[in-house]
């Protein structure tokens, strides 16, 4: 009996220290952003900073507004979730509702195999099939653009979207849906009055780590974007996002540009924070 209860401890204080080494990793990552970010922020300005239309860090007078990288990474996140959180969402349904056994094994295997392709093959890919046909069918000069970009995330999201939306919905109690066939409704609307709602808070958690999947990537990004730090006044024009720019420029950055580098990865980490904490927010107030 002490022997059990001894591992039991043990166990306790095992999980204890990994989620506390957990909480520090995430501290520690938070304090050396604004430690390395805040200097170039007072030597900018922060409004000249969040909100210059310019980034010029290499010109001989150099300019260090982030505003078309902002602007970017709102403008191909939300593209990405509009265009990926239907698709994935209904997919979810139907493999956890519909699809039969079979249908469902195989089409799970390939979200899986999806899940698992590395940023660089989807960018790839993207810059060899997707840019080209962009090109080809919009007739525009460089089909490397923000419409391509918000292409590529759509379908980057969809593994992490329909993963964690099946798990939901298998969750949810067959008594549930027994209860509301009994009473006469028909199996679709069953499951999307009545499963649907009750496994909102996982289908919510799919949609958060996918825009956090959208917002951080920077590889597939890169190779179809253009990587040019224009404003998105157009998704047929070549642009920027925050990861990008800081990827592409941190090797051979030094001085006030380095910091500044530093600062959009604050902004960066701000920003996808904040989506967090709204939604888990929202979430909390409707389960109260």
């Amino acid at each position: 009996m002490k022997t059990n209860q001894r591992m039991e401890k043990a166990i306790h204080g095992l999980f204890l220290l990994l989620g506390l080494i957990t909480v520090g990793c995430v501290l520690l990552i938070t304090v050396y952003l604004i430690i390395s970010g805040i200097p170039a922020i007072r030597q900018i300005g922060l409004k000249d900073f969040l909100f210059g239309k310019v980034w010029a860090s290499t010109a001989e007078t150099p300019a260090y507004g982030i505003l078309p990288f902002i602007l970017t990474s709102i403008y191909g996140t939300a593209g990405a979730i509009v265009l990926g959180v239907p698709i994935g969402f209904l997919t979810a349904v139907y493999l956890s509702k519909l699809a039969s056994p079979k249908v469902k094994a195989v089409m799970q295997a390939a979200v899986s195999l999806l899940a698992g392709i590395p940023s660089v093959v989807y960018g790839l890919v993207g810059m060899l099939v997707l840019v080209p046909g962009i090109r080809k069918i919009f007739r525009v000069p460089d089909g490397a653009s923000l419409f391509a970009a918000i292409i590529v995330l759509a379908v980057m999201i969809l593994p992490s979207i329909i993963k964690m939306s099946v798990t939901a919905l298998d969750a949810v109690p067959k008594e549930y849906e027994d209860a509301s066939l009994a009473l006469g409704a028909t199996p679709i609307e069953t499951y999307f009055k009545v499963s649907v709602p009750a496994a909102k808070s996982g289908i919510a958690a799919s949609v958060v780590l996918g825009v956090g999947r959208a917002i951080g990537e920077a590889m597939a990004v890169m190779m179809v974007a253009g990587n040019v730090p224009n404003m998105p006044d157009s998704i047929f024009q070549s642009v920027r996002f925050l990861t990008t720019a800081v990827s592409s420029e941190m090797a051979y950055s030094s001085g006030l540009q380095r910091q500044a580098l530093f600062s959009i990865a604050l902004v960066l980490f701000l920003f996808i924070m904040l989506i967090n904490v709204t939604l888990n927010f929202f979430l909390k107030k409707e389960k109260d």
